[in-house]
Order: C-alpha cells, then sequence, then structure tokens
C-alpha cells in the first residue's frame, strides 16, 4: 500500500483528477482482516477528499481508475478509521507463531470473494543486529500479527519517514501538516536536517514556527543552515527575538551573516527576498564552467537560468557586476569561449529597496525569470527569482489557504 501513495486517480474519460495520499481503513479486532474504505485523494488547490473505495473501479500499471463521481467535500477522519500510511507505518508489532518483534514498514490489501478490498498481509522489520544495517524483514498474515490495533504509543516514524524522503517537499510538508501533535514530532525527529529544511520551507509560517520551537536549539540552528538564505531569514523574523538571536548565534557565522544582512533590509523590497547565493563567476571562466554550475541539482530553475560576472570577491557583496549570462545563450556558444563573451549587459539591476510592485513590474517587462539586485557601487549582493517574488506576492498563509479552497480539477465530477 506504501506504493499507491503519489498515484496519479484518473476517471473514465482519461483525465487526471487527483493523487492518492493515504488510505483509510476500519480496524476491527486483531485477527479479523480490516476492510479499507477509501482513499485519502490529493486535489488542485492541495484539498483532500475521501475516495470511497465502491468509487475505484481498478488499480494498475501505477494508476488508480474511478468512475469520475467524487464528493469534493473536505475529508475529515473519523474516530472510528485508521490512515495506513500516517498511522500504520512504524507500528511496533509481534508475529504470534515466531515471537519475532519488529515494526511495519508496509502492508498488503486484496479484494476479499464479496469484492471488497481488506488488508490480508504485514511486512514486518526487526531492528538490526550487530554490523547489519538493516533488521531482517518478514511478510505475514494479518491474523499472525499482534499489536496493530493498539494505540500509537508503540509507534515510531521511521518508514513514514522514509515514505516522504520519496516524495516532493511541497508534498511531504503537506502530510506533515495535517498529522496528529505526536506524530509529526516524532517524524521531524527521524527525518535529518537537509530534508526537514527542504519540507520547512513549504509549510505555513505557523507551522514552521510551531516545528523548530520543538526542536533543541543546536539542532533548530543546524535546520537553519541547510534552508536558503531568505527562507532562513524570513522564518527566524517570526520568532521572538530571544529565540531568534540564540539561534543566529548558534549558527555558522558564515550562514548567520547571509541571514542577518537580509533581515535588515524592509520587509517587501528586493533586499529581503532576494537569495545572497547565486550561480557567481569571473569574466575568465569559460562557458563549460558555467555550465557545470548550472547543472548542479540543488538549484531551482530560476537561479539556473543566469550567471552572474562579477569582478573579486566572488561571495555576495562581490566586486562590480559585469553583466549576466543567459542559459540560452550559453548552450549556443563553444565551451571553450569565455563567459565574458556571452554577456548581456544591456539588463538594468534591481536595488535592494525596490520595491515588491517594482520587482514584479521589472520581471514582466523584461521576461525574466531573476534579476541581479546590486548596491551603489554596482557590487551584487543577490539575486531575486520570480519563486521569491510569487511567495512574498501571495496572502499570508497562502498554503494553508490553498488547501480549504474548494477548487476542482478539470474532468471531476
Amino acid at each position: 500500500m506504501a506504493r499507491l501513495v503519489g498515484l496519479p486517480i484518473f476517471d473514465p474519460q482519461g483525465d487526471q483528477v487527483a493523487k492518492v495520499r493515504d488510505l483509510v481503513v476500519a480496524l476491527r479486532t486483531e485477527t479479523s482482516q480490516p476492510r479499507v474504505l477509501g482513499m485519502v485523494a490529493e486535489v488542485f488547490g492541495r484539498r483532500r477528499i475521501f475516495v470511497p473505495m465502491t468509487r475505484v473501479t481498478a488499480i494498475e500499471s501505477g494508476q488508480v481508475h474511478t468512475t469520475g463521481l467524487l464528493n469534493m467535500r473536505r475529508f475529515e477522519q473519523r474516530s472510528t478509521e485508521t490512515l495506513v500510511i500516517g498511522q500504520m507505518l512504524d507500528r511496533t508489532v509481534t508475529i504470534r507463531d515466531s515471537g519475532v518483534t519488529g515494526t511495519v514498514y508496509d502492508v498488503a490489501m486484496e479484494q476479499a470473494r464479496n469484492r471488497d478490498w481488506v488488508l490480508s498481509r504485514v511486512a514486518v522489520q526487526e531492528p538490526s543486529k550487530g554490523f547489519r544495517r538493516r533488521g531482517q524483514t518478514h511478510v505475514a498474515a494479518w491474523s499472525n500479527v499482534s499489536g496493530l490495533t493498539r494505540r500509537e504509543d508503540t509507534q515510531g516514524a521511521t518508514h513514514l519517514a522514509a515514505a516522504l524522503n520519496e516524495m516532493r517537499p511541497a508534498d511531504a510538508a503537506h502530510m506533515i501538516h495535517d498529522l496528529p501533535p505526536e506524530r509529526r514530532s516524532a517524524v521531524v525527529a527521524a527525518l535529518d536536517d537537509e530534508r526537514l529544511a527542504d519540507v520547512l520551507e513549504e509549510l505555513p509560517e505557523e507551522d514552521q514556527v510551531e516545528i523548530l520551537e520543538h526542536l533543541d536549539s543546536e539542532r533548530a540552528a543546524d535546520v537553519l543552515e541547510e534552508m536558503s538564505p531568505d527562507d532562513a531569514a524570513d522564518l527566524i523574523a517570526d520568532l521572538n527575538p530571544e529565540t531568534a538571536a540564540t539561534l543566529l548565534g548558534l549558527m555558522e557565522p558564515e550562514e548567520a551573516e547571509d541571514v542577518r544582512r537580509l533581515m535588515s533590509y524592509h520587509e517587501d523590497t528586493a533586499g529581503a527576498m532576494m537569495t545572497p547565493e547565486p550561480v557567481i563567476l569571473s569574466p575568465d571562466a569559460t562557458i563549460a564552467d558555467a555550465l557545470a554550475h548550472v547543472r548542479n541539482p540543488d538549484l531551482t530553475p530560476s537561479l539556473a537560468a543566469l550567471v552572474y560576472v562579477c569582478r573579486q570577491p566572488l561571495e555576495t557583496p562581490t566586486g562590480r557586476l559585469l553583466g549576466v549570462a543567459h542559459i540560452q545563450r550559453l548552450l549556443r556558444e563553444p565551451p571553450s569561449t569565455l563567459v565574458a563573451a556571452a554577456l548581456d549587459e544591456s539588463m538594468d539591476p534591481l536595488r535592494p529597496d525596490s520595491t515588491i510592485d517594482q520587482v514584479a513590474a521589472h520581471l514582466a517587462t523584461y521576461n525574466l525569470v531573476a534579476a541581479p539586485v546590486v548596491d551603489d557601487e554596482g557590487r551584487l549582493l543577490g539575486a531575486v527569482t520570480v519563486d521569491d517574488l510569487l511567495d512574498h506576492m501571495l496572502p499570508e498563509g497562502w498554503r494553508d489557504h490553498a488547501a480549504r479552497l474548494g477548487n476542482r480539477p478539470g474532468g471531476g465530477a
């Protein structure tokens, strides 16, 4: 069932109407197979709805097919219902006939003779022993496993965290947002710092603050270092001043300096929303050097669209900005050519005090996805990207608000 998460759901016309996010079951007794009631599906706007299994016509070839008659009412879990991914993975259980104890890392479902879907088997992983990286795994019949109907006090988060690691950060953030507080804390503890930083950047502001305040100060500082400086600055600005000062003091000096510099600019200006870490090269770098830098998978598409050529030093604030090189131009030039020969010197840079409206007008006028920000001496301070702009132009709490919208995807019924 863990493999179902993220699969697209199609209507009879072949239009995708949602994605699978979890499965809902009704637990009865330790030995009777639970009935699968339906799927939690995510539709446009991150709204979560319930899709009864009676509406599911097929699960095949990495797709789920439905009758198309979906109720767009927001899903609300009942007390008698259990979420397979959110509440069953990592539950500590015992296999009766062997006495083996371990944690659940997956479950299987099958159709019974009466056409109902039921949970039939449980995949259990023992704790690692000795030098083994992973403990031995077992697959047992549902009726041969005890501990699955207990409360969640025996539940860890290792396998749910592993499932979240396979999702895009925005999708993982939405799943964490919907978890009960205790389960959320366990999952946050199981994620590594880099992944938690990626997820935090996609969460609503109140969730970011709540999660960060529940971490010990050392780990909170480590996570902030993994975030992009502009996102870290926005988050620290939402903390109380004492906590913010403590965390900045625990961060690496260079990382903290970037964050403090961004926080020094007035809110909703180019200086406050820019990233201080665009791709910066000296004029004697080659096209091959530039292409090697923009291939970095950690760069967003908008940051990889431009290379900024500056005089020494190459750390922001740099020496004088000489110009920018667009990736389309770089792809047309011989790799051995100097990047200075491919510069667009006509682009007017932004100033750190440029307002949101001025930034938006600048990007729209010149059909840009990013633009340089310079000081009065022409030194590069950072770059504003279109995704930075959207984050600041959308209303406060837009991520949470979008999940409550009643928008339906095309083709739904």
